[in-house]
């Protein structure tokens, strides 16, 4: 007979899922749309010894609703340092252990990091079953480039922490994702505004939930618009890296190299000029050739 435990349910049809190997298993959950679910991540959740969920309020709303039965405990960032130990302890003896947050990929501004490290400390193993993540989501729906881009989380909540988080920013040519709760959404954008000027930005709302939406605009605009407006849900906020330095006038380096070769030898005008202009330094160096050989 069938271990109910290891059941699942979907569009009313009853599942077994398989049996695990030992290891922790890393889940991604639904954001919002609990359809959002891969049928892997259902597997894995009811054939778990134990789900370990950031709050399991939270997370029985969405096992209630696959009819997933098995035993679930907390873990969050009040306790997650002290339940490591024990936790590897089991999947050392053979457990398979799935872990979830309360929304999208464990780890992501959420509970683990300290599980995740004591498990690899120890040679343990680590599967990751991928699916929903909010701040791909935004990402992918923002028209910014997505070649290369950084995730930030949460910016400090304090004014000031805020700004000089964002003033380490400031040159970073890549796009910058970051979560924000709903009370700092105007204090967030306005300090952005301020600190990386007028880039472009959006700003994206409960995502793949019903009243799911999203704002354009610069910095500025954005932080306009929402410091007259109440916000639900948690946002993300996807803004624009900074811009390509222009590259320097070929006559304004070259003179300044004329100048420097006048009164140093010719390795230290060189280093001189491509340090001050942002050059490379063999290009510099073949001009200084260019302009000796010319003497």
């Amino acid at each position: 007979m069938a271990d109910d435990t290891r059941d699942y349910f979907l569009a009313g049809t009853r599942f077994e899922a398989p049996t695990l190997a030992p290891g922790l298993y890393v889940v991604a959950t639904p954001i919002g749309n609990l359809r959002d679910i891969t049928i892997r991540a259902l597997e894995t959740l009811a054939a778990a010894e134990i789900v370990l969920c950031e709050d399991t309020r939270t997370s029985a709303k969405l096992l209630d609703h696959y009819g997933i039965k098995g035993r679930r405990q907390a873990l969050h960032e009040h306790n997650e340092r002290d339940k490591a130990d024990q936790i590897a302890a089991r999947i050392a003896a053979g457990a398979a252990i799935a872990l979830i947050s309360d929304a999208g990929t464990p780890l992501l501004s959420d509970p683990g990091f300290p599980l995740i490290r004591a498990l690899a400390e120890q040679n343990l193993p680590v599967f990751p079953i991928p699916g929903a993540s909010a701040l791909l989501s935004a990402l992918v729906i923002a028209g910014l480039p997505t070649d290369a881009f950084a995730f930030h989380g949460f910016l400090p909540p304090k004014a000031g922490a805020r700004i000089n988080a964002l003033a380490r920013l400031k040159d970073s040519r890549e796009t910058l994702v970051f979560y924000e709760s709903p009370r700092r959404l105007e204090g967030s954008l306005a300090a952005m505004a301020e600190v990386l000027g007028e880039r472009q930005a959006v700003v994206a709302l409960e995502l793949t939930k019903r009243f799911e939406r999203s704002f354009r605009g610069s910095l500025a605009e954005l932080a306009s618009q929402f410091a007259d407006q109440e916000t639900k849900g948690e946002a993300v906020i996807v803004v624009a890296g900074a811009a390509e330095p222009s590259a320097p006038a070929l006559e304004d380096w070259m003179a300044a190299l004329k100048i420097a070769m006048a009164d140093q030898k010719l390795r230290a005008a060189v280093d001189e000029v491509a340090d001050r202009f942002g050059l490379k330094r063999k290009e510099v160096y073949d001009a200084a050739l260019t302009l000796k050989n010319a003497e």
